[in-house]
């Protein structure tokens, strides 16, 4: 048996990249994991979808519920959440995984495009936040939210400010939320890669010089996972990036996380470390 088996966790987004490996790490642990995404059926150009990755996380060792959801609509994720528990029987571990990448300035950000950035970085979380909470308490659980430390470097802030500010209130209500549950024995941490991370997100806007100098998804799921199954002795800091989490363990060879190994010493550090 698993560390985390008869544990549950739910996950928004999921099917590729980050969320799937984290996925994966604790179903290699014998968790029971809700993958709740909108990639329900297989596309041309993005690998995954939420069947592929369920079957995974079986063949890894643990139970998969696999929920076409799109995130922007709350009754889809609340009918989620309680499917999720009817399946499970609770839920221990809320992951907010979902999320949409705009790297534009204001001066050329459409509302459509901000409205998906809000949907999904932050109003996504508050609403799964707000209904896994009696869930959460039950089970005096945990939350993962998947952004960054605040950083109010003038440089990040003139860069693009939309994306910024909707990755940013995920944090702000992370903090707010774990100062609301901490009574409640509940734990609420963010992490966010200190460098790129080879997704397709990232080859989209940084193309195959940007994925040569990245680090496989890996480093966010092992960091993931130590970061909450170590809960006691991780203290009670909120915001995280993996390689904090991953020094503290002991880990100080990050070369195997490359994706290009040769290229360890010049990947690149990621949005909202140091200065711009």
């Amino acid at each position: 048996m698993g560390s985390w088996t008869g544990k549950t966790i739910f996950m928004t987004g999921g099917s590729r990249g980050i969320g799937r490996e984290i996925a994966l790490r604790f179903a290699r642990e014998g968790a029971n994991v809700a993958i709740a995404a909108k990639s329900d059926q297989a596309h041309a150009r993005l690998p995954g979808t939420i069947h592929s990755v369920a079957e995974e996380v079986r063949a890894a060792g643990g139970n998969a519920l696999p929920l076409a959801v799109d995130a922007r609509q709350e009754e889809q994720l609340v009918a989620a959440i309680a499917q999720t528990v009817s399946q499970f029987g609770g839920i221990d571990l809320l992951v907010n995984n979902a999320g949409f990448l705009g790297v534009t300035p204001v001066g050329i950000t459409s509302t459509k495009s901000y409205d998906l950035m809000h949907a999904l970085n932050s109003r996504a979380p508050l609403i799964t936040m707000r209904e896994c909470l009696p869930h959460l308490v039950k089970t005096q659980g945990q939350v993962l939210n998947l952004c960054p430390p605040i950083n109010l470097d003038p440089g990040w802030l003139g860069a693009f400010a939309p994306y910024t500010s909707t990755k940013y209130a995920m944090t702000l209500l992370s903090l707010g939320f774990q100062e609301e549950t901490r009574a409640k024995g509940i734990t609420v941490r963010t992490l966010w890669p200190a460098t790129l991370i080879a997704t397709a997100a990232v080859g989209m806007f940084a193309g195959d010089e940007g994925l040569n100098v990245s680090r496989k998804p890996t480093i966010m799921a092992d960091a993931a996972f130590e970061l909450i199954h170590r809960r006691e002795s991780m203290g009670t800091e909120v915001s995280w990036l993996d390689e904090t989490v991953l020094r503290q363990i002991g880990v100080e060879n990050f070369t195997p996380y490359a994706q290009v190994p040769e290229n360890e010493k010049n990947i690149q550090r990621d949005f909202y470390i140091g200065t711009y």
